[in-house]
């Protein structure tokens, strides 16, 4: 498909600031700064921004524990997602979310999820009140190869194509769900194939290929806009980093992936993909990439810094925003 360089130059921008942000959180944890467990998606950077480009600012998604490329894709800023993983107040859930629980309503962002499998059934529930609202907007899931072995995954996709929900559901599948390999534990070789028993598209895309997969995104979001009903797209891509930032992957001999099988997946990159074709098209000078990398670093360079300025929660205001039913008398 023919994409206009504006086009172009926000979907590099996106990949950027995706690799900057997870590559500074990384080494922050490593040093000890940032509290708890983070997961990274390093390698991972064109399912996000391939698809959040096919999107409109009132669509939706749906994120999962290895979620910050998705939220940044669909707008969010990368100093309140700082502040938010330095458990600051300034965060975009006030430093009570942290690195797994980064929610922005007012951008169509309905949640990042520790939970495996369980961002699946909100995105359906939110295709099926944009329906009933009489909306036409659209609710991208991502989720991994892991999740698509979940029950969640099968009732959404079944009760999604029943009625026809204008949901468009993103398998980033990089091979390991947590530490196993996926092709130990599922019996398809190809996620996508699932899509025929629930009587939808399914296509097998490169999720290392940003251009590909707008291409495939930006036609099954069409697709669901105009009423058509669900897609299941799976993006092969990899993790350069391990399931956890701090995991020793590549030591001893209880390692479950060999240094020379990430070598490989590197030569792949996005962005160096990316970088590749503009040079060969001639669409988009180096020095007009350049700019964006130097851009994109300042913007990381100031949000470090608002999000180590700014102040702590309060010890009073743990039970703030906590919603539940009361407990029966």
């Amino acid at each position: 498909m023919d994409v206009g360089k504006d086009k172009l130059l926000d979907m590099y921008h996106t990949m950027q600031r995706i690799r900057h942000f997870e590559s500074k959180i990384r080494d922050l944890a490593l040093t000890g700064e940032i509290p708890g467990f983070v997961h990274v998606s390093i390698g991972e950077e064109a399912s996000a921004t391939g698809v959040c480009a096919a999107l409109r600012p009132t669509d939706r998604i749906t994120s999962t524990h290895r979620g910050h490329s998705h939220l940044i894709a669909k707008g969010g800023r990368l100093d309140r997602m700082m502040a938010e993983i330095f458990g600051k107040r300034a965060g975009y859930c006030k430093g009570k979310g942290g690195s797994m629980h980064i929610v922005d309503f007012s951008l169509g962002i309905l949640g990042a999820n520790g939970i495996v499998g369980a961002g699946l059934p909100i995105a359906t529930g939110s295709a099926l009140a944009a329906q009933i609202a009489g909306r036409d907007d659209v609710t991208a899931c991502f989720f991994g190869d892991g999740a698509s072995n979940e029950g969640t995954f099968h009732e959404s996709l079944n009760l999604a194509a029943v009625w026809k929900l204008p949901v468009v559901f993103v398998c980033e599948n990089n091979g390991f769900g947590e530490f196993t390999p996926m092709k130990t534990v599922t019996s398809v070789t190809d996620i996508a194939v699932r899509a025929q028993a629930y009587n939808i598209p399914g296509h097998i895309v490169d999720g290392n290929n940003v251009l590909e997969v707008f291409a495939y995104a930006s036609d099954a979001v069409a697709r669901a806009r105009a009423g058509g009903g669900p897609t299941l797209l799976e993006c092969k891509t990899y993790r350069w980093e391990g399931h956890v930032v701090g995991e020793q992957a590549f030591l001893g001999e209880e390692a479950y992936r060999s240094k020379a099988e990430v070598e490989e997946w590197k030569r792949k990159c996005p962005l160096i993909r990316f970088e590749k074709w503009c040079a060969e098209s001639g669409r988009i000078a180096p020095a007009e990439l350049a700019r964006i990398v130097a851009d994109t670093q300042a913007e990381l360079e100031a949000a470090i810094e608002f999000a180590r300025a700014a102040e702590l929660p309060n010890a009073s205001e743990v039970t703030d925003d906590v919603f539940t039913t009361e407990p029966r008398k």
